[in-house]
């Protein structure tokens, strides 16, 4: 069985040489074959240019797909593999067109393994293992997890380990992220539907409880609600609070409420112009420097209420920095994709379209070894 593993991007590096160094046989595809030599030519000779054509003469039963290209070739990626007998994963959310293929793939006994990256990835573990502790704790507190009052929160964000005067620094295409700034946001607040325009409407103060307490600014994005499903949140708890969102430095807003101001006003092709021109410039002022390290800040934490006092409440915390090895991002996206096709060649997960495990084991074992990715990962037990 072969890995067939696309995209070498700034995000896929650490993962991809991971599984060639164990002894997995790889085949690697890239847009750019001299990029791909770059970032992995010293371990294998097993480089090809990108053609969905090429790789579906090559692809066979029981081999496994790997997309670390852009958003809109896993579907197509997906069903090729559907046609070719093959598993797939990705890092990325699951889009309604690769739900849609869960069924053809449960028939096919195929594994499509989607959000298994950092944030969809390391966020859902963490989320899945605090659920079941409390699950545990509620059992044998009938009376009081019943009266409870449940807030969860998990905010994500890459930040510059070394504060810049715009208080962020892009790693890759600064598009992606001015493109999200114009995206809704759905979460519970106080046991109402949050429902945000735009991100700069929602910011907040959050304290990371770091070794040394630290104020980062947050807001919600995407749809959350959703994901209380995914979590296995029980259908009594009464959830008062539930958020997944974006975490950036203090004085993040600050430093771009320029840039809030004129994204609201860009529309249509003349908009997306600007914002191509917007992105070239950030691209050039705020990109990292060859070496300079960047961060990675994860909270997830789940909180049981009576009458405004803390019963049980924990929380997972993660600080990862860049090295001379590579950046922090690069490691924390990929090493769980390398986790996940380990899996799935193992027969460790299910058949269907599938994100992050939930299974107590898995996500021992993987946590295990994102622990060993990051400078800090603790759970702190709050109450």
């Amino acid at each position: 069985m072969t890995i067939h593993w696309c995209g070498t991007g700034l995000s896929a590096v650490p993962g991809l040489r991971r599984l060639i160094k164990a002894g997995h046989p790889v085949t690697v595809w890239n847009r750019t074959v001299d990029k791909a030599a770059q970032a992995v030519g010293d371990l294998t000779q097993d480089i090809h240019a990108f053609d969905m054509a090429a790789l579906g003469a090559q692809l066979a039963a029981g081999d496994v797909v790997v997309s670390m290209l852009p958003g809109d070739w896993h579907v197509p990626l997906a069903s090729l593999c559907l046609e070719k007998g093959a598993h797939f994963v990705s890092s990325s959310y699951i889009a309604p067109e690769m739900r849609a293929l869960d069924q053809a793939a449960r028939d096919r006994g195929l594994c499509f393994v989607n959000e298994v990256g950092l944030d969809p990835g390391i966020d859902h573990l963490m989320a899945h293992h605090l659920v079941e502790d409390y699950r545990a704790w509620a059992a044998n507190n009938l009376g009081d997890a019943a009266a409870a009052e449940l807030s969860f929160i998990s905010y994500c964000g890459g930040v510059p380990k070394i504060a810049n005067p715009f208080r962020y620094k892009f790693s890759w295409s600064p598009l992606g992220v001015l493109k999200a700034l114009r995206s809704p946001s759905r979460s519970l607040r106080d046991f109402a539907e949050l429902n945000v325009d735009r991100p700069w409407n929602a910011i907040s103060t959050y304290t990371a409880p770091l070794p040394t307490p630290e104020d980062f600014e947050v807001y919600p994005n995407r749809d959350s609600l959703p994901f209380m499903q995914q979590y296995h949140f029980d259908p009594s708890w009464k959830v008062k609070d539930f958020v997944r969102g974006t975490l950036r430095l203090n004085g993040w807003a600050e430093a771009w409420k320029d840039v809030f101001a004129e994204i609201e006003t860009l529309q249509g092709p003349e908009g997306d112009a600007r914002l191509k021109e917007m992105s070239d410039g950030f691209w050039r002022d705020n990109a990292y420097d060859p070496g300079e390290p960047d961060r990675v800040v994860l909270v997830v934490a789940l909180q049981a209420q009576l009458d405004g006092q803390d019963l049980w409440h924990k929380c997972y915390v993660m600080d990862a920095w860049g090295d001379s090895d590579g950046t922090a991002m690069a490691r924390l996206v990929s090493v769980p994709v390398s986790l996940a096709i380990e899996a799935v060649l193992a027969g460790r997960i299910g058949a269907g379209v599938s994100a992050a495990p939930s299974a107590p084991e898995l996500v021992q074992e993987w946590m295990g070894e994102i622990g060993k990715l990051s400078q800090h990962l603790d759970i702190v037990t709050l109450a």
